[in-house]
């Protein structure tokens, strides 16, 4: 399996850094350790995450770093990470 960001998740992601990093660099440096060692577990363990409580009929899963949701989706030999956020978001409905 190979692990990529679509564009929208790479900048959420990047946001997030600088949000952390703005307050604590150091923070930022662990946080990006810490969710690149999880995400790396996704390339061997795709199924791993768990269902999107308030989606579960969709076809994603996350994982959860800290206090950042990760979400994702498997197409074929490629784990895609589609949408990053922090705790206290929520995300969009299917129909918003």
């Amino acid at each position: 399996m190979k692990l990529k960001f679509t564009p929208s998740a790479r900048a959420q992601f990047l946001g997030g850094l600088e949000h952390i990093r703005q307050d604590d660099p150091s923070a930022a440096t662990k946080f990006r350790g810490k969710a690149e060692e999880v995400l790396r577990r996704l390339e061997k363990f795709p199924n791993s995450g768990r269902p999107i409580p308030e989606f579960p009929d969709l076809p994603h899963r996350e994982v959860i770093v800290r206090l950042y949701r990760f979400f994702y989706r498997v197409s074929g030999k490629t784990v895609w990470i589609v949408a990053i956020w922090h705790g206290a978001q929520l995300p969009a409905g299917p129909d918003d």
